[in-house]
Protein backbone atom coordinates (compact mmCIF):
# COMPACT_ATOMS: atom_id res chain seq x y z
CA UNK A 1 0.00 0.00 0.00
CA UNK A 2 2.87 2.36 0.78
CA UNK A 3 4.18 2.07 -2.78
CA UNK A 4 0.75 2.94 -4.21
CA UNK A 5 0.52 6.08 -2.05
CA UNK A 6 4.10 7.18 -2.65
CA UNK A 7 3.77 6.56 -6.39
CA UNK A 8 0.57 8.62 -6.55
CA UNK A 9 2.10 11.64 -4.85
CA UNK A 10 5.34 11.39 -6.82
CA UNK A 11 3.52 11.23 -10.13
CA UNK A 12 1.31 14.23 -9.30
CA UNK A 13 4.36 16.34 -8.44
CA UNK A 14 6.05 15.26 -11.68
CA UNK A 15 3.09 16.34 -13.82
CA UNK A 16 3.07 19.84 -12.36
CA UNK A 17 6.77 20.25 -13.12
CA UNK A 18 6.77 18.97 -16.70
CA UNK A 19 3.34 19.76 -18.17
CA UNK A 20 4.19 22.92 -20.18
CA UNK A 21 6.99 21.14 -22.04
CA UNK A 22 4.69 18.15 -22.56
CA UNK A 23 2.23 20.41 -24.40
CA UNK A 24 5.00 21.70 -26.65
CA UNK A 25 6.16 18.14 -27.29
CA UNK A 26 2.70 16.92 -28.31
CA UNK A 27 2.18 19.86 -30.68
CA UNK A 28 5.54 19.35 -32.37
CA UNK A 29 4.82 15.64 -32.83
CA UNK A 30 1.32 16.04 -34.26
CA UNK A 31 1.33 19.38 -36.12
CA UNK A 32 3.55 20.34 -39.03
CA UNK A 33 3.28 24.14 -38.72
CA UNK A 34 6.14 24.51 -36.23
CA UNK A 35 9.80 24.88 -37.22
CA UNK A 36 11.11 23.69 -33.89
CA UNK A 37 10.81 23.89 -30.11
CA UNK A 38 11.28 27.63 -29.75
CA UNK A 39 8.94 28.41 -32.65
CA UNK A 40 6.27 26.26 -31.01
CA UNK A 41 6.78 27.95 -27.64
CA UNK A 42 6.69 31.43 -29.22
CA UNK A 43 3.60 30.65 -31.33
CA UNK A 44 1.73 29.10 -28.41
CA UNK A 45 2.45 32.06 -26.14
CA UNK A 46 1.65 34.63 -28.85
CA UNK A 47 -1.77 33.14 -29.60
CA UNK A 48 -2.80 31.62 -26.26
CA UNK A 49 -0.55 33.18 -23.64
CA UNK A 50 0.55 31.07 -20.64
CA UNK A 51 -2.78 29.23 -20.42
CA UNK A 52 -2.00 27.54 -23.74
CA UNK A 53 0.81 25.54 -22.13
CA UNK A 54 -1.52 24.09 -19.50
CA UNK A 55 -4.35 22.91 -21.76
CA UNK A 56 -5.83 19.65 -20.56
CA UNK A 57 -3.76 19.67 -17.37
CA UNK A 58 -6.79 18.87 -15.23
CA UNK A 59 -6.95 15.46 -16.95
CA UNK A 60 -3.48 14.20 -15.94
CA UNK A 61 -3.60 15.94 -12.55
CA UNK A 62 -6.86 14.17 -11.75
CA UNK A 63 -5.78 10.80 -13.12
CA UNK A 64 -2.01 10.73 -12.68
CA UNK A 65 -2.36 9.80 -9.02
CA UNK A 66 -4.20 6.67 -10.11
CA UNK A 67 -1.90 5.75 -13.00
CA UNK A 68 1.33 6.54 -11.16
CA UNK A 69 0.04 4.68 -8.12
CA UNK A 70 -0.63 1.67 -10.35
CA UNK A 71 2.83 1.87 -11.93
CA UNK A 72 4.80 1.96 -8.68
CA UNK A 73 2.43 -0.34 -6.81
CA UNK A 74 2.33 -2.91 -9.63
CA UNK A 75 6.09 -2.74 -10.07
CA UNK A 76 6.82 -3.33 -6.38
CA UNK A 77 4.21 -6.09 -6.01
CA UNK A 78 5.36 -7.87 -9.18
CA UNK A 79 8.96 -7.70 -7.99
CA UNK A 80 7.94 -8.99 -4.54
CA UNK A 81 6.01 -11.96 -5.93
CA UNK A 82 8.61 -12.72 -8.59
CA UNK A 83 11.36 -12.94 -5.98
CA UNK A 84 9.15 -15.07 -3.76
CA UNK A 85 8.41 -17.42 -6.66
CA UNK A 86 11.99 -17.69 -7.95
CA UNK A 87 14.00 -17.59 -4.76
CA UNK A 88 11.49 -18.64 -2.12
CA UNK A 89 12.08 -15.40 -0.19
CA UNK A 90 11.70 -11.66 -0.69
CA UNK A 91 14.85 -10.84 1.27
CA UNK A 92 17.20 -11.44 -1.66
CA UNK A 93 18.40 -8.79 -4.05
CA UNK A 94 16.35 -9.03 -7.30
CA UNK A 95 18.20 -9.58 -10.57
CA UNK A 96 18.19 -6.97 -13.33
CA UNK A 97 15.90 -9.23 -15.36
CA UNK A 98 13.44 -9.39 -12.43
CA UNK A 99 13.38 -5.59 -12.33
CA UNK A 100 12.92 -5.38 -16.11
CA UNK A 101 9.98 -7.82 -16.12
CA UNK A 102 8.29 -6.05 -13.20
CA UNK A 103 8.66 -2.69 -14.93
CA UNK A 104 7.24 -4.19 -18.13
CA UNK A 105 4.14 -5.42 -16.28
CA UNK A 106 3.74 -2.04 -14.57
CA UNK A 107 3.83 -0.28 -17.96
CA UNK A 108 1.15 -2.57 -19.39
CA UNK A 109 -1.18 -1.99 -16.42
CA UNK A 110 -0.65 1.77 -16.55
CA UNK A 111 -1.41 1.97 -20.29
CA UNK A 112 -4.75 0.16 -19.90
CA UNK A 113 -5.89 2.53 -17.18
CA UNK A 114 -4.56 5.82 -18.56
CA UNK A 115 -5.48 5.53 -22.25
CA UNK A 116 -8.78 7.54 -22.14
CA UNK A 117 -7.22 10.32 -20.04
CA UNK A 118 -4.17 10.43 -22.30
CA UNK A 119 -6.46 10.66 -25.33
CA UNK A 120 -8.31 13.68 -23.86
CA UNK A 121 -5.02 15.31 -22.86
CA UNK A 122 -3.56 15.04 -26.37
CA UNK A 123 -6.76 16.22 -28.07
CA UNK A 124 -6.95 19.28 -25.81
CA UNK A 125 -3.23 20.04 -26.15
CA UNK A 126 -3.43 20.07 -29.95
CA UNK A 127 -6.53 22.26 -29.97
CA UNK A 128 -5.50 25.89 -30.46
CA UNK A 129 -7.56 28.85 -29.37
CA UNK A 130 -6.71 32.54 -29.58
CA UNK A 131 -6.19 34.54 -26.39
CA UNK A 132 -8.92 37.05 -25.55
CA UNK A 133 -6.61 39.96 -26.44
CA UNK A 134 -6.60 38.76 -30.06
CA UNK A 135 -9.56 39.29 -32.33
CA UNK A 136 -11.56 36.08 -32.45
CA UNK A 137 -13.71 36.97 -35.42
CA UNK A 138 -11.69 34.73 -37.70
CA UNK A 139 -10.90 32.04 -35.13
CA UNK A 140 -13.02 28.89 -35.16
CA UNK A 141 -14.71 27.89 -31.93
CA UNK A 142 -12.79 25.05 -30.24
CA UNK A 143 -14.32 21.61 -30.66
CA UNK A 144 -13.77 20.56 -27.04
CA UNK A 145 -14.71 22.78 -24.11
CA UNK A 146 -12.94 20.67 -21.50
CA UNK A 147 -11.78 17.16 -20.53
CA UNK A 148 -15.23 15.69 -19.80
CA UNK A 149 -16.75 17.25 -22.91
CA UNK A 150 -13.80 15.92 -24.93
CA UNK A 151 -14.31 12.36 -23.68
CA UNK A 152 -18.07 12.51 -24.24
CA UNK A 153 -17.60 13.88 -27.77
CA UNK A 154 -15.14 11.12 -28.63
CA UNK A 155 -17.58 8.44 -27.44
CA UNK A 156 -20.42 10.08 -29.38
CA UNK A 157 -18.50 10.50 -32.65
CA UNK A 158 -16.07 7.57 -32.57
CA UNK A 159 -17.70 5.09 -30.20
CA UNK A 160 -16.46 3.86 -26.82
CA UNK A 161 -13.42 2.24 -28.42
CA UNK A 162 -12.45 5.68 -29.69
CA UNK A 163 -11.20 6.38 -26.16
CA UNK A 164 -8.62 3.66 -26.73
CA UNK A 165 -7.38 4.83 -30.11
CA UNK A 166 -3.61 4.40 -30.12
CA UNK A 167 -3.74 1.93 -27.20
CA UNK A 168 -1.41 -0.56 -28.91
CA UNK A 169 1.14 2.18 -29.52
CA UNK A 170 0.71 3.34 -25.93
CA UNK A 171 1.28 -0.23 -24.71
CA UNK A 172 4.43 -0.58 -26.83
CA UNK A 173 5.66 2.77 -25.50
CA UNK A 174 4.91 2.21 -21.83
CA UNK A 175 5.92 -1.44 -21.49
CA UNK A 176 9.40 -0.90 -22.90
CA UNK A 177 9.93 2.53 -21.37
CA UNK A 178 8.86 1.56 -17.83
CA UNK A 179 10.93 -1.62 -17.96
CA UNK A 180 13.93 0.54 -18.94
CA UNK A 181 12.89 3.23 -16.45
CA UNK A 182 12.95 1.04 -13.35
CA UNK A 183 16.00 -0.93 -14.47
CA UNK A 184 18.07 2.18 -15.19
CA UNK A 185 16.95 3.77 -11.89
CA UNK A 186 17.97 0.67 -9.95
CA UNK A 187 21.39 0.54 -11.62
CA UNK A 188 22.04 4.28 -11.37
CA UNK A 189 20.87 4.40 -7.77
CA UNK A 190 23.49 1.78 -6.88
CA UNK A 191 26.14 3.91 -8.58
CA UNK A 192 25.13 7.23 -7.04
CA UNK A 193 23.90 5.87 -3.68
CA UNK A 194 26.10 2.85 -2.84
CA UNK A 195 25.10 2.78 0.81
CA UNK A 196 22.65 5.08 2.59
CA UNK A 197 20.21 6.99 0.33
CA UNK A 198 20.93 10.69 -0.12
CA UNK A 199 18.98 13.42 -1.87
CA UNK A 200 21.57 14.18 -4.57
CA UNK A 201 21.97 10.52 -5.50
CA UNK A 202 18.22 9.94 -5.77
CA UNK A 203 17.78 13.13 -7.82
CA UNK A 204 20.51 12.16 -10.28
CA UNK A 205 19.37 8.54 -10.60
CA UNK A 206 15.76 9.58 -11.13
CA UNK A 207 16.64 12.28 -13.64
CA UNK A 208 18.89 10.09 -15.78
CA UNK A 209 16.45 7.16 -15.57
CA UNK A 210 13.76 9.42 -17.03
CA UNK A 211 16.04 10.51 -19.87
CA UNK A 212 16.95 6.90 -20.76
CA UNK A 213 13.31 5.79 -20.65
CA UNK A 214 12.12 8.62 -22.91
CA UNK A 215 14.92 7.96 -25.36
CA UNK A 216 13.43 4.49 -25.79
CA UNK A 217 9.82 5.71 -25.75
CA UNK A 218 9.90 8.69 -28.14
CA UNK A 219 9.41 6.90 -31.51
CA UNK A 220 6.28 5.11 -30.32
CA UNK A 221 5.19 8.23 -28.46
CA UNK A 222 5.09 10.08 -31.80
CA UNK A 223 2.96 7.36 -33.37
CA UNK A 224 0.69 7.18 -30.32
CA UNK A 225 0.03 10.92 -30.38
CA UNK A 226 -0.70 10.91 -34.11
CA UNK A 227 -3.15 8.03 -33.80
CA UNK A 228 -4.92 9.78 -30.93
CA UNK A 229 -5.28 13.05 -32.83
CA UNK A 230 -6.38 11.15 -35.95
CA UNK A 231 -10.15 11.13 -36.10
CA UNK A 232 -10.74 14.72 -35.01
CA UNK A 233 -11.57 15.52 -38.64
CA UNK A 234 -10.68 13.02 -41.37
CA UNK A 235 -9.03 9.67 -40.61
CA UNK A 236 -5.53 9.34 -42.12
CA UNK A 237 -4.13 6.22 -40.47
CA UNK A 238 -5.42 2.65 -40.46
CA UNK A 239 -3.20 1.53 -37.60
CA UNK A 240 0.32 1.55 -36.12
CA UNK A 241 2.14 0.14 -39.17
CA UNK A 242 0.30 2.43 -41.60
CA UNK A 243 0.97 5.44 -39.36
CA UNK A 244 4.69 4.61 -39.14
CA UNK A 245 5.13 4.01 -42.89
CA UNK A 246 3.07 7.04 -43.97
CA UNK A 247 4.78 9.36 -41.48
CA UNK A 248 8.25 8.18 -42.55
CA UNK A 249 7.38 8.45 -46.26
CA UNK A 250 6.12 12.01 -45.88
CA UNK A 251 8.60 13.40 -43.34
CA UNK A 252 11.55 11.03 -43.29
CA UNK A 253 12.75 8.69 -40.54
CA UNK A 254 13.56 11.69 -38.34
CA UNK A 255 9.84 12.12 -37.74
CA UNK A 256 10.03 9.22 -35.25
CA UNK A 257 12.34 11.30 -33.11
CA UNK A 258 10.29 14.50 -33.08
CA UNK A 259 10.33 15.91 -29.59
CA UNK A 260 13.21 13.66 -28.44
CA UNK A 261 15.33 16.55 -27.15
CA UNK A 262 12.26 18.07 -25.52
CA UNK A 263 11.29 14.74 -23.94
CA UNK A 264 14.78 14.36 -22.47
CA UNK A 265 14.84 17.99 -21.30
CA UNK A 266 11.48 17.53 -19.60
CA UNK A 267 12.23 14.03 -18.27
CA UNK A 268 15.22 15.01 -16.17
CA UNK A 269 13.57 17.48 -13.73
CA UNK A 270 10.23 15.64 -13.77
CA UNK A 271 11.71 12.30 -12.75
CA UNK A 272 14.06 13.90 -10.26
CA UNK A 273 10.93 15.16 -8.50
CA UNK A 274 9.00 11.89 -8.98
CA UNK A 275 11.62 9.65 -7.41
CA UNK A 276 12.60 12.12 -4.68
CA UNK A 277 8.94 12.41 -3.63
CA UNK A 278 8.44 8.65 -3.95
CA UNK A 279 11.47 7.80 -1.80
CA UNK A 280 10.62 10.48 0.78
CA UNK A 281 6.98 9.39 1.17
CA UNK A 282 8.00 5.73 1.28
CA UNK A 283 10.45 6.51 4.08
CA UNK A 284 7.75 8.31 6.07
CA UNK A 285 5.23 5.51 5.60
CA UNK A 286 7.64 2.67 6.35
CA UNK A 287 7.08 2.69 10.15
CA UNK A 288 3.34 2.27 9.60
CA UNK A 289 3.65 -0.65 7.17
CA UNK A 290 3.74 -4.09 8.69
Amino acid sequence: MADFIAGALGGACGVMVGYPLDTVKVRIQTQRNYNGIWHCIYSTYKVERLSGFFKGMSVPISTVSVSSSIVFGMYRNCLYNLCKLKYGTTKVKPSKFDIFLSGYAAGAAQALVSSPADMAKVRLQTQTKAHSSISCSLVARPKYSGPIHCLMTIVKEEGFLGLYRGLCALMFRDCHSFATYFLSYAVLREWFVPEEPNVVGVLLAGGFAGVVAWSIATPMDVIKSRLQVDGVTQRKYRGIIHCVTKSVQQEGVQVLFKGLSLNCLRAFPVNMVVFLTYEAILKQLKPFVV
